[in-house]
């Protein structure tokens, strides 16, 4: 077995802690996370392990930034499958915000509110029509550039690249 990734996960930007505060907020998806902190697993064997299908906490670790993939040569006659692993074992934050805006990112990582998935449809929609630029939709939606950069973490849809806002392409 391979050794344990030694890399560290470097946060610089207050709105990088939504992803995680996403993924360490569930059970399942933390349950994956140790599996795959343990050497490389695929789909399959989570599922396996866990009894429950693992394709959610996948999906979410990876828009974390927190998994990475390779191929796993198969048995003879058999197709390759995708097996999974951690990226990082430790993580340094390194950042300073406003205690609002910190408020706003530990709300924007634990709600369920409807209004937020609508707000984040908003900022898509004007993303679409080329309105990236963080400071124009700051304007646009009278919400922090922190404050938007979090909805992006949480969308799934939506990345955020310096000081613009792009949509996702599809995988």
């Amino acid at each position: 077995m391979e050794p344990n990734v030694k890399r560290t996960k470097i946060i610089n930007d207050a709105a990088d802690m939504v992803p995680l505060l996403m993924v360490f907020n569930s059970r399942l998806h933390s349950q994956v996370f140790d599996e795959v902190s343990n050497g490389w697993k695929t789909k399959e064997e989570l599922d396996e392990i866990t009894g429950k299908d693992t394709t959610k906490s996948l999906d979410a670790l990876r828009q974390g930034g927190l998994i990475e993939s390779r191929w796993r040569m198969p048995e003879p006659g058999q197709p390759p499958v995708l097996e999974y692993r951690t990226s990082y074992s430790e993580v340094r934050a390194s950042f300073q915000c406003t205690m609002k805006e910190m408020s706003e990112i530990i709300m924007i990582a634990f709600s369920m509110d409807e209004d937020l998935r609508k707000l984040a449809e908003q900022v898509e929609e004007e993303v679409e029509k080329g309105n990236a630029s963080l400071i124009n939709l700051a304007r646009i939606f009278d919400r922090s550039p922190t404050f938007l950069k979090a909805i992006a973490k949480r969308s799934g849809r939506i990345t955020v690249k310096g000081q613009r806002l792009e949509l996702l392409r599809e995988r």
